[in-house]
């Protein structure tokens, strides 16, 4: 909510209406869009709003197909519209909570991917596995499992259980979530995300046709990419990144 003081209006700002759509663009354009669900919220400071000011776009429309005149800009802890005149679906009320519960993150892109919907309707798959090296890199924390019968975008209370050790929500037979300080960060831990689904789902092909059993990588291992992530994807140096005594910018 505004704080107390001189209010300062909320002002549509092109530039971040132009990064939006530029990463609705992209995120049409991998094929992660195919009607008016899916959606991103992207957070901008304001002096009278604790949490900053989201924009989206409204509802009845695609990322695909939206301009800037179908970008909103509503509050955070709550659904009030600050500019624009079309309301948002319902998946905005699950990223507005995120944006309030996780002060370091301010890009959430929400997207139904057939592969991850597919992947785990099969029956056969709880989580996926991890078999490359970027994927861990990439997340930086384990993605979070929500079950199929629970439905955070309506009812947000549980998000404040699992928010803040994940970077990645898998919403099981409904879509994926992906967190980030910047729209790029969010977007490629989607893509990440959505191309270790696709190597579990060859992987396993191939090992059945051969006999054999993928080589996922142990907890223990994965658990140490987690530790490493900063270092690796924002280097502040060219070698011993990985080394324990090297200077790290985790936060």
């Amino acid at each position: 909510m505004p704080s107390s003081g001189v209010s300062s209006p909320v002002v549509f700002e092109p530039a971040i209406a132009e990064e939006f759509l530029r990463y609705a663009g992209l995120v049409a354009k991998r094929g992660y869009i195919h009607n008016t669900l899916g959606n991103m919220a992207l957070r901008a400071p304001h002096p009278d709003f604790e949490h900053g000011v989201a924009y989206t776009k409204h509802a009845e429309i695609s990322l695909e197909e939206m301009g800037p005149e179908n970008l909103v800009i509503t509050d955070i802890p709550t659904s009030k519209l600050l500019h624009g005149e079309r309301i948002t679906s319902v998946g905005h009320n699950l990223n507005r909570e995120i944006l309030r519960l996780r002060p370091d993150i301010n890009a959430v892109i929400h997207v139904h991917d057939d592969a991850t919907i597919a992947f785990f309707a099969s029956g056969g798959f709880s989580e996926v596995g991890v078999l490359s090296l970027d994927m861990p890199f990439i997340l930086g924390k384990w993605p979070y499992y929500v079950d199929a019968h629970m439905d955070v975008e309506a009812d947000v209370a549980p998000v404040a259980g699992f928010i803040q050790d994940t970077n990645t929500v898998v919403l099981l037979g409904h879509g994926v979530t992906s967190l980030g300080r910047t729209l790029s960060e969010a977007y490629h831990r989607l893509n990440s995300f959505t191309s270790e689904i696709r190597r579990n789902i060859q992987a396993e092909q191939l090992a059945a046709i051969k006999g054999t059993r993928p080589l996922y990588r142990s907890r223990e291992e994965v658990e140490e990419m987690h530790r490493l992530a900063e270092r690796i994807i924002y280097p502040d140096r060219a070698e011993g990144v990985m080394a324990d005594g090297a200077v790290s910018n985790e936060n």
